[in-house]
């Protein structure tokens, strides 16, 4: 509770949290709005492929342009001013630097980014949940080696969740679901760049003028960025991934206590303790009253299922109002809306002055493979995330494992050696994967991890069967 004293201290004496930030988007743009006016902390540079959106993105969030300095490190280092630069690596590398943002969205590059930055000395704040979904264990793990930390971003839902969580079982509670809302239908998992914008109720015109990116937002719609960031929380938090993909089930704020519990107490549930998405819409398209779209959300319980204890629990909830199932032993808290990057700058300071990660990869519990979104041939390239040809779908690790799932992440300006039917799973067995440090660092994470717990055979493809171009 004291992150703003400690930042006002650092004010003071002299020493702001040096923060470089790569990728001038919509995210890295809500941080920059509240990094200017936060004591303590020091926006030294900016990485972005193109310096033209770093400038544009600092004057429309109230900076001074005219005060940057270009490809000048130590300039923005003595004079506390801000850089611009198009080189990622020598940001990273920069004299002073604390913390690392990464903002991409680009898995491959999120990689590459963090991994310098940990043989470099930083921190490593992960805007970027498909790199972390890709191998986040792997590179949470070569943090913690070095002494560093790596986090989930502030702000964005899986870390909100993942607080949720950890605020829960620091009570006492038994988690039984954790997760958030979004817009969703069954159909939207076909739904292209083309598309997207008919559900959303917008014209391509007004999208465009609004600097919507189509397949971005496409990704938010057709499941993937669902799956992706459940499968971000149940590695960093245990809790298990649905062993068919997600339900999307319909539900309201005031039912989600009643919709999120175990099938075996009338809920939709395998088992306590997973992750899941509820949907803003019916099935037959109707809106649902009291929706969570834009929010997240923890089911609980009490730990001692029954006795005393659990009854004076469950007469607490209804003391205080606690949304509840009609039997009171399931309870939910929910927070309506995430500020996104607005939020950032909690990661930041967490990182820097507790050395603490506002949610990190523990495990690889959970996967995201690529799914067939129409049928496929041999030679076509697939174009990943919110694209044209697959979508995400959630997986328990150990199945993803088993069956040679694609994932998500790797599935970008790849081609499929076979024709792939709709609505199956892409696997590394359908695709000429070339051979890069990305692919190397994810089937070192799912060997390590598997080989080491032995719960689980990697006999589909192995390292050994890598194809290359």
């Amino acid at each position: 509770m004291n992150l703003y004293t400690m930042l006002q201290r650092r004010q003071s004496e002299g020493r702001p949290i040096r923060v470089g930030l790569i990728g001038a988007g919509k995210f890295g743009s809500m941080f920059l709005a509240q990094a200017r006016v936060i004591p303590g902390m020091h926006l030294l540079a900016i990485a972005d492929l193109s310096p033209e959106r770093a400038r544009t993105a600092l004057k429309t969030t109230g900076w001074d342009v005219d005060a940057v300095v270009t490809g000048s490190f130590q300039d923005a280092l003595s004079t506390g001013r801000t850089c611009i630069t198009d080189t990622v690596d020598d940001l990273i590398r920069a004299d002073g630097l604390d913390v690392v943002i990464d903002a991409t969205g680009h898995p491959t590059a999120g990689l590459e980014h963090a991994l310098l930055a940990a043989e470099q000395g930083r921190h490593m704040v992960m805007v970027n949940v498909e790199a972390d979904v890709l191998a986040g264990a792997r590179l949470a793990a070569q943090f913690r080696k070095a002494g560093l930390v790596y986090s989930m971003a502030y702000g964005d839902q899986p870390a909100l969740i993942c607080e949720m969580i950890d605020w829960a079982r620091t009570c006492g509670f038994r988690v039984v679901a954790a997760g958030k809302g979004t817009k969703y239908l069954p159909g939207y998992h076909a739904s292209t760049p083309d598309t997207v914008w008919q559900h959303y109720g917008l014209t391509p015109e007004e999208a465009e003028k609004g600097g919507m990116n189509p397949q971005m937002f496409n990704s938010f719609l057709d499941g993937t960025k669902s799956g992706i960031e459940m499968a971000a929380v149940s590695n960093a938090a245990g809790l298990t991934a649905p062993r068919d993909g997600l339900l999307f089930p319909p539900a309201g704020v005031h039912d989600l206590p009643k919709v999120l519990k175990p099938r075996d107490q009338g809920g939709v549930l395998e088992q306590t303790g997973m992750v899941e998405v509820v949907s803003s819409e019916e099935r037959d398209g109707r809106h649902v009253f009291g929706d969570l779209r834009w929010g997240v959300y923890v089911t609980f319980e009490a730990m001692d299922e029954s006795g005393a204890g659990a009854d004076y629990v469950r007469r607490c909830f209804r003391e205080y109002q606690v949304v509840t199932d009609p039997s009171f032993r399931y309870a939910t808290l929910f927070r309506p809306t995430h500020l996104i990057g607005l939020e950032l700058p909690v990661s930041v300071a967490n990182a820097a002055l507790r050395g603490e990660p506002t949610g990190t990869s523990e495990a690889f519990n959970a996967d995201v493979v690529s799914v067939a979104k129409r049928g496929l041939d041999a030679g076509e390239m697939l174009d990943g995330e919110g694209g044209y040809t697959v979508w995400g779908r959630l997986m328990r690790a150990r199945d993803s494992l088993e069956k040679g799932g694609l994932p998500i992440g790797l599935a970008h300006g790849v081609k499929l050696t076979r024709a792939v039917a709709e609505g199956e799973v892409v696997t590394w067995a359908d695709v000429e994967v070339p051979d890069g440090r990305a692919v190397r660092i994810r089937r070192e994470m799912e060997e390590s991890l598997y080989d080491k717990q032995q719960s689980c055979s990697l006999t589909p493809v192995r390292a050994s069967q890598w194809r290359s171009n």
